[in-house]
């Protein structure tokens, strides 16, 4: 490890030299704790007596070899601060660790297992002018395993249905909610103990590369939600890891956050170089193929509050990092979830902006919702919810997201916040969702919003798959399969989604009748998108062309299958004389192909 690129924060192997390292015949275990006055090891290896540990390189990095240590066993370092006083903490770069409420690390070989991807790692790429349809999911909770304690299946259990799953609802890539360890399920793992320790609750390191490896040899991607910006505050793991505020900020004001958690100093190279490594670790030895990271807003600003000011040095560490990532890894996807307006979010770092990918549009997504949960009524008035989300559209590459955070803690699931009662629900969510797709942008949808589920979300029990046994769910759920299906096949709704070119809008002005009329185009095909979000049927709405085409009815959201009162027609509709006349029922959405 190159000790000046570990102290300056620019190197991304740091977890190769630290942490525990197996060969044939024992264990070397290294940690950095510059404070420290003394550490000895402790573990299965040695009856949990004390062995010590030697200063090594400046004195600020300690290492002890252990015969006979071998993987599956469990070990921490008790750490003695300046006063003597001892601390038993879990290993920052352990590759392994015990299920909550214990706290040890495991010995893991990460050199046992043999990935099958490699055609996949050849041919992934970001995206950028191909189809990104994201699963959102919580491992935990997607079903649940009767045979098991705690209702998990492990990671190499859920790998194979979840990968057919996955293939047949036409989801390209799916996003697990954080997989490092954490010592509180509600957390769903954004407070973290063991950042290079995948949680025990599903398996090991080696269960989650055979679950990476699966979908890949399916032909998902996986995508890995990462937490750059705070971590746990439980005596065993960072906080105060040396006697010092090491990984923290040592005043309170900025190294408390606003979820009880600690707050990184980012502006310590040492802290860099864990953050950086630590994402480079999963995207190397476990295949992710990108990473969404959590709560940017925090790193941009101090405290993610923009009166307090950019946070300058953790702006120039997400450059740093993501910059890092993106020249040693080919093909992934840095995604950021940030809800604020700081220009380049997703511009080239060399460009002087933050390297990201794509960037989530959290104003989309509460626009869009916002206007479906208003009452008919008032749909004139917030008619330009609809609109407005492309007067900025182009100043970011956006990803448009219904996630985990839309569908609990009293939000209602997303099929639940449509106005009105029940009957009502589902068509206004069809055609909320074939908005969604016909929309420029790649798309995300948390589990269980494909089902029409009228629960919220909890970690603590499966998705409700009973709901399909009920028509209208299952009618739902049809309909956003083939919406999934329709999306991916069809090149409009996605090889020019940042290109100006790609949209435009046909007419955004029926205030009165709540229609919206707009074209999406690749270089081979054009898509025409129609929708009427009244309550009203609308008799003899005209759409007008420049010139006279056909528009052959590709899904309608409608259509008696889904649930809805239309019958299913995929004849022509001709232009005569650059009009056409169509009865558009209420809170509907067709998408045509112009030919």
């Amino acid at each position: 490890m190159d000790k000046y690129g570990f102290y300056t924060g620019q190197i991304f192997d740091a977890y190769e030299e630290l942490g525990c390292h197996v060969d044939a015949a024992g264990a070397v275990f290294r940690t950095f704790a510059p404070a420290a006055s003394r550490i000895a090891l402790i573990g299965d290896f040695n009856g949990w007596t004390e062995g010590p540990m030697q200063k090594i390189h400046d004195g600020n990095f300690w290492e002890c070899y252990m015969s006979g240590a071998k993987p599956g066993q469990m070990y921490k370092f008790r750490i003695y601060d300046r006063n003597g006083n001892a601390t038993d903490h879990c290993d920052p770069y352990g590759f392994g660790m015990e299920l909550r409420p214990n706290s040890a690390s495991i010995i893991r070989d990460m050199h046992a297992y043999r990935f099958h991807d490699g055609e996949w790692m050849k041919k992934r790429n970001d995206r950028r002018a191909e189809p990104l349809n994201i699963y959102e999911m919580h491992l935990g909770s997607w079903r649940a395993n009767e045979k098991e304690e705690h209702g998990w299946f492990s990671y190499r259990e859920l790998a194979e249905p979840l990968a057919a799953y996955l293939k047949k609802a036409g989801y390209n890539y799916v996003e697990v909610m954080p997989l490092a360890e954490h010592p509180c399920d509600e957390s769903w793992g954004y407070q973290i103990t063991g950042f290079y320790s995948p949680t025990a609750r599903y398996g090991t390191a080696d269960d989650l590369k055979a679950f990476v490896d699966v979908l890949h040899q399916n032909g998902i991607g996986v995508i890995l939600d990462f937490v750059p910006v705070h971590f746990a505050t439980d005596g065993y793991g960072l906080a105060n890891y040396d006697g010092t505020a090491l990984y923290e900020y040592p005043n309170s004001d900025v190294g408390n956050s606003e979820w009880g958690s600690k707050n990184f100093i980012h502006s310590r190279g040492e802290v860099r170089s864990f953050l950086q490594s630590n994402a480079a670790y999963w995207l190397k030895e476990y295949h992710f193929d990108g990473l969404r990271m959590d709560a940017i807003c925090n790193i941009i600003y101090w405290q993610g509050d923009k009166a307090r000011g950019v946070n300058g040095n953790a702006v120039s560490f997400i450059q740093t990092m993501n910059s890092g990532l993106k020249q040693r890894f080919d093909g992934i996807i840095l995604a950021a979830e940030d809800s604020t307006s700081f220009p380049g979010v997703t511009c080239p770092v060399h460009q002087n902006g933050l390297g990201f990918d794509y960037k989530w549009d959290m104003g989309w997504m509460h626009d869009t919702l916002e206007y479906f949960q208003s009452a008919p009524e008032y749909r004139s008035r917030d008619y330009h919810r609809l609109t407005f989300s492309m007067m900025y559209y182009y100043d970011a590459n956006f990803i448009l997201p219904f996630s985990h955070d839309e569908v609990v803690h009293g939000k209602a699931t997303i099929a639940q916040k449509m106005n009105g009662k029940y009957e009502d629900k589902f068509p206004q969510a069809r055609a909320m969702y074939l908005y969604m797709y016909a929309h420029p942008g790649k798309k995300l949808n948390f589990m269980g919003n494909e089902l029409g589920q009228l629960r919220e979300w909890s970690e603590k029990q499966e998705q409700d798959w009973c709901v399909l046994t009920y028509p209208v769910h299952d009618a739902f759920h049809h309909f956003m399969m083939d919406l999934n299906r329709l999306y991916l096949e069809n090149a409009a709704f996605w090889e020019m989604d940042y290109d100006r070119d790609g949209f435009a809008w046909w007419d955004c002005h029926e205030e009165a009748r709540c229609v919206y009329v707009f074209e999406r185009k690749s270089k081979k095909q054009r898509i025409l998108a129609v929708f009427n979000l009244s309550d009203r049927q609308q008799e003899e709405f005209v759409i007008s062309s420049a010139d006279d085409r056909a528009l052959v009815p590709m899904l309608g959201s409608e259509w008696e299958r889904y649930g809805g009162m239309q019958k299913e027609n995929k004849k022509a509709l001709l232009f005569r004389e650059g009009r056409l006349s169509v009865t558009l029922p209420a809170f509907s959405g067709t998408v045509y192909e112009i030919k």
